[in-house]
């Protein structure tokens, strides 16, 4: 027996005088055939004596059980979901009609009391009135101004990068801002999303919606003032108005201003006006004490 016929034998690889005879005989190379040896080897040496394979086959099973189980009582809950959800969404719109129609019952009233206290005060009297219930936001004006429109950024807008400007949101000190400096550039009147703003109007946040007065406004905003020919000029130059257009440049979000004529600005509802009052401390005696008696001074004293 010749030695290459004895290495064939064992394992080993034969050579032929052909290259090409060689290459067909044994195309896998010698190192790839021993680290297969290898792995299968050390696999049945890793098997203590019962197959991994049931005991994954087991724990998909059980994990396909869970999932359906999940999904059929997700499937039987999603019908009462969605008839509470739809019995919210109907008393939403159930309320919101009641609340327009009140709102619409209550201008007619205010107009049916306007006409009765022009009527009873007459000529002077009732235009002198008209006039400071115009200038204190408590009257329906007319006239020529500039409107102010904001509008979030589109869903999925990101910011310049590096840009320190906030969300691409429109903020309510933002609306804050705009409204002080049409103030500022001579506004007569103002209102935002037809709320109208007087002397103790407030611009706030909760949560994600804007009050204004405590009622809820959404965008795009709309900030309608009512003014002088330059208004406009005069905001342009505004530091608002600079801002907001750098942030809208950064953030995508929308600004712009331009002139409307015959803009109608509605009244504000009517203030809830308080008065302070002086507090009356009594004596226990019930007759005024003297200076020198020792007592300890009253809250409204000062206790100085």
């Amino acid at each position: 027996m010749s030695d290459e016929q004895g290495e064939s034998r064992r394992g080993g690889r034969g050579f032929a005088p052909d290259f090409l005879t060689e290459l067909f005989r044994n195309p896998l190379d010698p190192g790839y055939a021993d680290a297969a040896a290898a792995r299968a080897k050390a696999g049945r040496a890793a098997r203590p004596g019962w197959s991994v394979g049931p005991v994954s086959v087991v724990i998909v099973a059980l994990l396909g059980f869970l999932f359906a189980v999940a999904y059929r009582q997700t499937m039987a809950d999603e019908p009462g979901r969605a008839q509470a959800r739809s019995g919210l969404v109907a008393q939403i719109q159930q309320r919101q009609g009641e609340t327009d129609a009140l709102s619409l019952r209550a201008d007619a009233l205010r107009e049916e009391v306007n006409r009765e206290r022009e009527a009873a005060l007459g000529g002077s009297h009732a235009a002198r009135l008209r006039n400071l219930e115009a200038a204190t936001g408590l009257g329906k004006v007319r006239g020529d101004g500039v409107v102010v429109r904001l509008a979030d950024a589109p869903p999925g807008q990101q910011p310049l990068s590096g840009a320190n400007v906030g969300p691409p949101q429109v903020l309510y000190s933002d609306l804050q801002a705009v409204a002080n400096d049409l103030w500022g550039a001579g506004a007569e009147a103002i209102a935002i999303n037809g709320q109208r703003l007087t002397a103790t109007s407030t611009i706030r946040n909760a949560g994600q919606a804007i009050l204004v007065d405590f009622r809820p406004v959404t965008g795009p905003y709309e900030v309608s003032a009512i003014g002088p020919d330059a208004l406009r000029e005069r905001y342009e130059g505004s530091g608002s108005a600079l801002t907001m257009r750098r942030v809208a440049q950064d953030t995508g979000l929308s600004f712009g201003v331009h002139d409307a004529d015959d803009l109608t600005l509605p009244a504000a509802p009517e203030p809830q006006l308080r008065y302070a009052e002086p507090a009356v401390s009594a004596s226990p005696s019930g007759g005024d004490e003297s200076p020198g008696s020792g007592s300890s001074p009253s809250p409204s004293g000062g206790g100085r």
